[in-house]
């Protein structure tokens, strides 16, 4: 496992559970977030460490980001159509900023992004070019050359519907679906871990079934983005 890995947004309601599985895992984790200090003290309990930033001005990420071997980057974004909290600053020009102060030596970056980003008539579109911005962030960690994993949710919901565990990994933004802020974390998590993850775009749902045993063979399975047309 990569460490440290600093998580963006590990206080918010992915972030987090991305943050407390990589301690069960053994990293050295830098939770990095507008209210780190107050919001993650939990995780600090348990051996994080709190970072105060705001990527939509760059504040406090060059300490967080320092010597970081991995990072995840699960910001929630704003959906105003002007100011400071439309989606442009948290999805786009936040990443940027994340990108920017990467050590080049970083092993991993993982973005989660969200499904149907290149359907721009999607309703979704209407707060603040919602979608737009997600895809020019992904496209961002695409053209970095920095190791990345792209993770695209589907509709997230906080815990599983009974006997609907298993994980479908999708390409080409066709989908619909739920998938569970948990396996979001775990998916995360494996990005970190796995080798074959790397330079992956895919979508995630769950679907009838087990959890899965190894994630190896569902990111095997993909095509990766230099062959893959988005």
């Amino acid at each position: 496992m990569l460490s440290p890995v600093t998580v963006v947004g590990g206080a918010g309601r992915t972030g987090r559970l991305v943050a407390r599985r990589l301690l069960a895992a053994g990293a050295e984790v830098r939770v990095a977030s507008r209210s780190a200090t107050r919001g993650a003290k939990d995780l600090v309990a348990d051996g994080a460490r709190a970072f105060d930033v705001d990527v939509r001005d760059g504040s406090g990420l060059e300490a967080a980001l320092a010597g970081a071997r991995a990072v995840v980057y699960s910001v929630e974004p704003g959906t105003d159509n002007s100011g400071p909290n439309r989606p442009e600053t948290t999805m786009y020009q936040g990443v940027r900023r994340v990108l920017e102060l990467c050590p080049p030596d970083l092993g991993r970056f993982v973005l989660v992004s969200s499904i149907y980003v290149t359907h721009p008539e999607h309703q979704f579109n209407e707060w603040g070019r919602l979608l737009d911005w997600r895809l020019r962030g992904e496209d961002a960690v695409r053209a970095s050359g920095l190791p990345y994993t792209v993770i695209r949710p589907s509709w997230l919901i906080d815990r599983h519907n009974r006997g609907i565990a298993a994980v479908r990994l999708g390409q080409g933004d066709q989908g619909d679906g739920q998938v569970s802020r948990e396996d979001v974390a775990e998916a995360c998590v494996q990005a970190i871990a796995l080798p074959e993850a790397a330079g992956l775009t895919f979508e995630m749902y769950n679907k009838a079934g087990a959890a899965p045993d190894s994630w190896s063979p569902l990111f095997s399975a993909l095509v990766k983005d230099d062959v893959l047309t988005h």
